[in-house]
């Protein structure tokens, strides 16, 4: 009798501690009933308002807005994530903590944060950390392993669990780009990718492959002026190996397509491009992962476009990188939402796939 009480109270623990597991960031593709469930189930208790916040990233640090604006944000449940620009490790991880704080307070989801840490702007986005060599200075596919898992290890330390890294474009000589790429050869950069993101994803850190589709073999900087992409898209073959090796997460550049019949993006940033964030890389690719807008706020190319944040929802992008106005941004959703039902379920699978996100990294 005292053996079969033994067996059942040990099979009821493996039992209890098997389904709290929570499920590795590597698995994010594959089909899990149970998490399928709990995201259903967290997306249900939302109304509209919270929902649509979940796609909205603001921006902290010394170039972000200020803590005061982050912190109001945060009470009033309109942002999902936070992007940290330049500031110091400690009063990055002080801001976080009063932002958990927040979260768990007021019972709402929590946030995601999120840096710039290529290894050519770790340094500059970190005061004070130790020294980084430059991503054009990566050779091999073990230095693009040991730089990742140093970045990592810093990363959570902190509290960041999305990496806007790395940058995958194809040349070092580019205006905005320079010593940010792995370089001008495609296999190398493929390679030393896709080590990148394997072994950030494996640490628990969504990688971000950037910025679709190519900004290294064009003229000009997308934070000055509109910079285009002139007939084929040369960088275009980077992507599948990247979406084939389960890449989480991808940033659209704001540039735009001309002179090329199928791709042509009328004028429009590709980040602004039905064509190019749904017909091209969701369908056309097959990219099931999150897509994040490049900056909204700062970069001449798409804030010369009159509600960008909502015709860059509207093409297809899961989240939303600084909106200039936050709640401004939210209102124009919701009203779109409101007189579209096809563009109100795509909202809702963008919101599902944050929350399963959300999940994966163990945040809920």
């Amino acid at each position: 009798m005292l053996k079969n009480i033994l067996t059942l109270s040990f099979t009821i623990l493996f039992c209890i501690s098997a389904a709290s597991q929570t499920p590795s960031l590597t698995e994010f593709f594959d089909y899990n009933p149970s998490v399928e469930h709990r995201v259903d189930e967290i997306f249900n208790s939302l109304n509209d308002n919270e929902r649509v916040a979940q796609m909205i990233v603001t921006s902290a640090g010394e170039l972000g807005k200020p803590n005061s604006v982050v912190l109001k944000l945060a009470q009033e449940n309109k942002i999902g994530g936070i992007v940290f620009l330049k500031g110091s490790e400690e009063n990055h991880k002080k801001l976080i903590n009063e932002l958990n704080a927040i979260s768990t307070t007021q019972n709402q989801l929590p946030l995601l944060y999120s840096i710039d840490a290529e290894p050519s702007l770790y340094n500059g986005r970190l005061n004070g950390s130790a020294p980084m060599m430059n991503t054009i200075d990566i050779k091999n596919t073990k230095q693009a392993d040991s730089v990742a898992r140093i970045i990592n290890k810093t990363l959570l330390d902190i509290g960041f669990r999305q990496n806007f890294a790395p940058v995958v474009d194809v040349s070092p000589n580019n205006e905005a780009i320079k010593n940010r790429s792995f370089g001008n050869d495609k296999n190398q950069v493929v390679a030393l990718s896709k080590q990148f993101i394997k072994t950030t994803q494996e640490q628990g850190i969504i990688a971000t492959a950037k910025h679709f589709p190519g900004h290294g073999l064009v003229s000009g900087d997308t934070h000055k002026k509109s910079v285009y992409i002139d007939g084929d898209l040369q960088e275009l073959e980077i992507y599948p190996p990247l979406i084939d090796a389960d890449v989480i997460s991808i940033m659209m550049a704001h540039i735009t397509i001309e002179n090329n019949p199928k791709y042509n993006t009328e004028g429009l940033p590709a980040s602004c491009s039905r064509k190019i964030v749904t017909g091209l890389l969701k369908e056309e690719l097959g990219f099931k992962g999150l897509v994040i807008t490049d900056a909204l706020n700062i970069m001449k190319a798409v804030t010369i476009i009159d509600n960008a944040p909502l015709v860059a929802s509207k093409a297809g992008n899961d989240m939303l990188l600084m909106p200039i106005d936050e709640t401004e941004t939210i209102n124009s959703i919701l009203t779109e939402m409101s007189r579209d039902s096809i563009y109100r379920q795509q909202v809702y699978q963008s919101v599902k796939k944050i929350i399963r996100l959300k999940v994966f990294l163990g945040l809920m």
